[in-house]
């Protein structure tokens, strides 16, 4: 079964982040676009929309694609994911860009020469966005992260 791709709105800007570190295909919408319009890109593009617009209801091209999430802590926001997709947040955690959705590749020796050493052990892998450039290391960040996604994980078993 293939993992399910999503579209947030811009108020799910958190719920983003996230779903791209569990590993999954997660764009952020952005620049005040139209319901009509984003509803529009997910069924091009096989997404759910993700969203805390209660007015997304009244479109015929929700049903089906949109989620309608109240506003709410994030940790319950991922409880009502988990039941409707079955989130695994581990199996392809870190594969993807925070930032940008990209898939992340080994870091190559110039990605790794912008990484301060101290930052760093010499045995962790090293992952770079190939789009932004941006390097990724399992540094506080990385383990702040994991250990929500574990939590996550933990109630899905």
């Amino acid at each position: 079964m293939s993992q399910p791709r999503f579209l947030c709105d811009e108020m799910l800007g958190h719920l983003c982040r996230y779903l791209r570190a569990a590993g999954y295909d997660t764009l952020l919408a952005n620049g005040g676009r139209r319901d009509a319009e984003l509803l529009r890109q997910c069924r091009e593009e096989g997404r759910y929309f993700l969203t805390q617009d209660t007015l997304i209801s009244e479109h015929k091209a929700a049903d089906g694609i949109a989620l309608i999430l109240p506003h709410a802590p994030l940790d319950h926001l991922v409880e009502l994911i988990d039941a409707r997709f079955h989130i695994d947040w581990l199996a392809h955690a870190f594969t993807r860009c925070l930032m940008d959705n990209t898939p992340l590749v080994p870091a190559d020796e110039a990605a790794t020469a912008r990484i301060p050493q101290d930052a760093r052990r010499p045995d962790e892998p090293l992952c770079h966005c190939p789009t932004c450039r941006r390097v990724y290391w399992r540094g506080s960040h990385y383990k702040r992260m994991h250990a929500r996604l574990e939590a996550w994980q933990r109630k899905n078993t």
